[in-house]
């Protein structure tokens, strides 16, 4: 099985339409929003014709980052957007039950503290049966001080929730208002930010089955390591660099080969899971191979050191490990 665990949500325009008009009016918008379930099958369907194409069985579905407007002014931007987005997910992952899981998006706001997204984060699992959520750890977007980072006590409150729920969280960022960085640089920046900060911190001893994936094949930190390892050995640290970097989890949407190569050879193959986005910003083709550049399955299979359980655990194993209510037995 090819279980893709990092996927955005395929909104119809109607949607779009919807979010122009609550940022525009500040939650004062001109028509109630009720998504249509026809219009939602039939961006699904797209969806799923694309999963078939290149070989993929399950896709978890999750907003789209860019979209999801944490840094909107007021709070009540992100909170009634976060909920309509969320509710089109459940939609479609109820009409394709065998291809699709839902992940959350959960209601940032800037700098306030995650006791706000509880309430969201609880109704998705327990009442809509999502199986994780995305985390930003700055949801200031570069417009201001960020909250503290994702090794801080700040963040307790939501790791006590995703602890209580049995979910993870996929480290992801959204969009990014700093001139200096594009949206896709301020993943790569968060992503590395967050590993150093939770591994410099006491979160993954005081949360010891907290389950944390980074997007994007670990952001740049798996590709500096000998920096880090060198940082950790001048502070006679007990553990190494390499067994910490483990006790996360990463995904391979990073698009090349040489990269997720590298990834698999210093992470190791047991906190790796196969990771798309498709359709999103590698959803164009490749000159070199004539493939799209998220068409990652063959890309991973050419990979000739790796064995069959290596596969396994790439394509399917780790997601099932990680996210266990996503697969009842």
């Amino acid at each position: 099985m090819i279980i893709d665990s990092h996927a955005h949500i395929v909104m119809p325009d109607v949607a779009y339409r919807y979010m122009a008009d609550i940022v525009s009016s500040r939650t004062n918008p001109n028509f109630r929003f009720n998504p249509d379930h026809d219009l939602l099958r039939e961006t699904a369907e797209k969806l799923v014709s694309m999963m078939d194409k290149v070989g993929t069985d399950i896709q978890f579905l999750s907003p789209r980052p860019f979209a999801q407007l944490h840094s909107i002014k007021p709070a009540a931007v992100t909170r009634d957007w976060t909920s309509a987005v969320n509710d089109m997910i459940d939609v479609q992952c109820k009409m394709f039950p065998d291809r699709f899981r839902a992940v959350a998006g959960l209601p940032q706001y800037r700098d306030s503290s995650p006791e706000n997204c509880l309430e969201e984060l609880e109704r998705c699992v327990r009442d809509l049966g999502f199986v994780g959520c995305l985390l930003n750890p700055d949801p200031t977007e570069g417009d201001g001080a960020p909250p503290p980072g994702l090794g801080d006590r700040f963040w307790y409150p939501l790791y006590e929730k995703l602890v209580e729920l049995d979910v993870p969280a996929l480290v992801h960022s959204a969009s990014c208002c700093q001139p200096r960085e594009s949206y896709t640089l301020k993943f790569i920046n968060e992503e590395s930010i967050a590993i150093i900060s939770l591994l410099d911190s006491q979160v993954l001893e005081d949360f010891p089955t907290l389950k944390i994936v980074i997007s994007h094949g670990g952001g740049a930190i798996p590709y500096h390591m000998g920096r880090f390892r060198a940082w950790n050995f001048r502070r006679k640290e007990t553990m190494t660099f390499d067994e910490k970097m483990r006790k996360l989890y990463y995904d391979t949407c990073n698009y090349s080969k040489e990269a997720l190569n590298f990834l698999f050879s210093v992470i190791g193959t047991d906190n790796v899971m196969f990771g798309t986005e498709r359709p999103g910003t590698g959803t164009v083709q490749d000159p070199s191979t004539g493939l799209d550049f998220d068409d990652l399955k063959p890309v991973i299979e050419s990979i000739d050191w790796l064995n069959a359980d290596d596969r396994y655990k790439i394509f399917e194993g780790n997601c099932r490990k990680v996210y266990t209510s996503a697969f009842p037995a």
